[in-house]
């Protein structure tokens, strides 16, 4: 069962409910009865465990996938290419899309 966050717009009363999907929301705040009792939107708390994982397979580690290492660090550079670099724009972009 998941756990709603309800939250009262009278009196600022929070609480957090376990209940069934199907279950019709609260209405009546538990701490003044006020009909302002609502659901409120939150982010879906998750974990994700066992192996094929970035926690687990990829975390610390220097090797990508397929055991190609990735380089430490990328030097400076190389890291920020002046505009006079670029590839001249292909025929029809005009240079201002995302493939320069």
């Amino acid at each position: 069962m998941p756990i709603y966050a309800y939250k009262c717009e009278s009196c600022g009363h929070a609480k957090d409910v376990l209940q069934k999907i199907s279950a019709a929301p609260l209405t009546d705040c538990p701490a003044c009865g006020a009909a302002t009792f609502s659901k409120q939107l939150t982010a879906a708390g998750f974990q994700l465990k066992g192996s094929g994982w970035y926690a687990t397979d990829f975390r610390g580690s220097t090797s990508g996938a397929g055991g190609t290492s990735a380089p430490a660090s990328v030097p400076a550079e190389s890291a920020a290419t002046p505009a006079s670099d670029s590839p001249a724009p292909a025929a029809g972009c005009g240079g201002s899309c995302a493939c320069h």
